[in-house]
């Protein structure tokens, strides 16, 4: 069963590349009224297809210069606490749990390295970790 068509999709694809753009200018790109784009992004929304909208921040301009990828290796099978440090801390802006190499992935984003070694010396309370920092987004 096919929840969502072509016209859906190109919608989705619109909202991505701007999910400010008003429902006629969507509208217009899909040849829909914007009444129709309306009712099918509520339709999206209901669904779950579309969970929320956010925001791209420019975090170098927040005086956030590094970027890191922090893979973490946990020390027990106890993960709850762990997961409530992730929730709480502001410097950790994505977290995944991963199979394969380590248990969860973290990107941080951090003024410089003195607050990148604290944060390393705060997980380190949970597991060990492997780092790498962004030199260049690509996309």
């Amino acid at each position: 069963m096919n929840m969502i068509d072509k016209t859906d999709t190109e919608i989705l694809n619109l909202l991505i590349e701007n999910s400010r753009a008003q429902w006629q200018e969507i509208g217009d790109r899909v040849h829909l009224t914007g009444q129709a784009v309306k009712n099918r992004i509520n339709k999206m929304e209901k669904l779950n297809i579309i969970e929320g909208y956010t925001l791209k921040v420019n975090l170098h301009k927040l005086g956030k210069s590094l970027i890191a990828f922090i893979t973490v290796f946990m020390k027990s099978s106890n993960h709850s606490e762990f997961k409530k440090y992730i929730l709480n801390n502001s410097l950790i802006i994505e977290a995944t749990r991963i199979s394969g190499d380590g248990c969860y992935m973290l990107k941080a984003a951090v003024l410089d390295d003195k607050e990148l070694t604290k944060l390393l010396d705060e997980i380190l309370e949970y597991g060990n970790y492997k780092v790498n920092l962004a030199i260049e987004n690509v996309k």
